[in-house]
């Protein structure tokens, strides 16, 4: 039985396959950088890259509350601590974010970001990868996958962090801010900005 609390994978016959939810995040952490290294590139004058940013970030915190702390809550030892410190670190960009819409100042979110990025990549990711099964991983791939894309893609600071809550406002906000979006035109994608 898995710790992680997921329930199995439908039957393939064979070897698992698919991204586990280190490949997931890693691609997200590599888009992310690459938004904050053009937002903060002087000769950058698009202001689509900050919405596409702010958009990209937040399906991402989202995915990563709903599920990367939760694993690590539990199977982690001292998982909550970690999950917390990470919640309060989120909280404290999700503001940064919303700074960032009202005053243009990138630099604090760019720094913010590549924290993130660092923490996750040096700390989670390996504790994960050698604690939880590769199923569970795979897993926690595909719901990751599957929740950025029921995100908000605003920030959110004062919405619930942690499961359940956030599994239902997140969503119900992820339309809201979809209808938005499209009503505004804003762009909220990377590769809407080529």
């Amino acid at each position: 039985m898995s710790e992680v609390n997921l329930p199995p994978l439908p039957p393939v016959g064979g070897e698992t396959s698919g991204r586990s939810i280190v490949d997931v995040l890693g691609e997200q952490h590599r888009e992310l950088i690459k938004l904050t290294d053009r937002l903060t590139d002087p000769g950058q004058d698009d202001p689509r890259v900050a919405s596409v940013l702010v958009a990209t970030l937040s399906r991402h915190l989202s995915a990563e509350e709903q599920y990367l702390y939760p694993a690590i809550r539990a199977v982690v030892p001292g998982g909550d601590a970690i999950a917390e410190r990470e919640l309060a670190e989120d909280r404290e960009l999700l503001t940064l974010m919303g700074d960032l819409e009202r005053t243009g100042e990138s630099g604090p979110v760019a720094a913010a970001v590549r924290r993130h990025v660092q923490a996750d990549a040096d700390e989670l990711f390996p504790l994960l990868e050698q604690m939880v099964p590769a199923e569970d991983m795979i897993r926690l791939g595909n719901r990751v996958e599957t929740a950025e894309e029921a995100a908000p893609t605003r920030p959110h600071p004062r919405t619930p962090s942690t499961p359940p809550w956030n599994k239902v406002v997140d969503p119900a906000l992820g339309v809201v801010d979809k209808i938005r979006d499209m009503i505004t035109a804003r762009t909220t994608y990377m590769r809407d900005l080529k």
